[in-house]
Parts: structure tokens; C-alpha cells; sequence
């Protein structure tokens, strides 16, 4: 996917994301099932880890490169990214530290979602703003169960992390 198919592909889920998430009861968006994360909660995962991403995109070229380094092979595809983060979580990767959500009090589902939203449009105004197509194969960024991907990479994790958990929420709104 070039960076346009990435802003498209990214402005989708994220807008269907958001539509279902605004259309969940109360009660259903905050109920934490046992062992599990509540709608809420992956919200909160989701907006948290949007602002981690966003930073990537929004610090300049030369502090991502000192910070991470160069590539040294070509990004992978969507699908790869995709396979790879699978294979991660079945053999036991899952969130951890800023990561894992704590217990949501004190704020509405509308404020949550407003979060969410908010986070959105920064990380897509610090990727429009400071990226060509051809630099997001060029820089990394770390990823606390994929290790080091390029910027492009990314992109494609963010897109499938939202489907991911909008799979979840799904389930649990049933």
C-alpha cells in the first residue's frame, strides 16, 4: 500500500470503529468479563497506543533514525505484518506495561470515544504533515512484540490492530 491506500485503508476502519463503538450500551462498554479487557478498556488500549504511534510520525527524521536506526531489509507487505503480529500472539505476546489498560472510572463512553478520536487526528496530522510515501521504508520505530518495523509497517500494524480489536469488541457486544 502506498501512504494515500494507508490514509484510506486507516480513515475506514477507523470510522467504522468508531461508529460501532458509539452505537454500544453503556452497559455493555463498561463490563469487564472475567480475565478480560471491558469495550472500554480496549478503547483506552487502542488510544493509548495511537499516542505511542503518533510519536513515530511526529518526531524529527533524525531522532527516529538515532533512536532506532536504519533498516536493513524492505518493509513487508500487509499480509506479512499481519501473519508475523499472529504469530506473535499465539505464542503468548500481549500488551504490557503503559499498554494494559487499568480499570476505567470516572469517565463517559462519549469522553472515551472523544479520546480516541483525538489521538486519531494527531497521529494522521503528523503523518500527512511530515511524511513522503518513499521515507516511511526508510525509518523505524520499536514495537513492544514485533520488535523494529519501518514506519510503513506501521501504518499496516495500526489498520489491522483497530480491526483486531474491533473484532473483539464485536464479541463482546453479543
Amino acid at each position: 500500500m502506498n501512504l494515500p491506500e494507508i490514509i484510506t485503508a486507516s480513515e475506514k476502519i477507523f470510522r467504522e470503529f468508531t461508529d460501532y463503538s458509539r452505537n454500544i450500551t453503556n452497559e455493555k462498554f463498561f463490563f469487564q468479563p472475567a480475565d478480560k479487557w471491558s469495550i472500554a478498556q480496549n478503547i483506552d488500549h487502542l488510544t493509548v497506543s495511537m499516542k505511542q504511534t503518533r510519536l513515530a510520525y511526529a518526531l524529527p527524521k533524525f531522532i527516529v533514525r538515532l533512536y532506532v536506526g536504519k533498516p536493513n531489509r524492505p518493509s513487508r507487505s500487509f499480509d506479512e505484518l499481519v501473519v508475523k503480529y499472529k504469530n506473535k500472539l499465539a505464542a503468548g505476546g500481549k500488551a504490557s506495561g503503559v499498554f494494559v489498560p487499568k480499570i476505567i472510572t470516572g469517565i463517559s463512553k462519549e469522553e472515551l470515544i472523544d479520546k480516541w478520536g483525538k489521538s486519531l487526528q494527531a497521529y494522521f496530522n503528523s503523518l500527512k504533515k511530515n511524511w513522503k510515501d518513499e521515507q516511511l521504508d526508510n525509518y523505524l520505530a520499536p514495537h513492544p512484540l514485533l520488535g523494529k518495523i519501518t514506519l510503513r509497517e506501521l501504518c499496516y500494524f495500526t489498520i489491522y490492530h483497530t480491526e483486531h480489536h474491533l473484532d473483539i469488541i464485536k464479541q463482546r457486544n453479543q
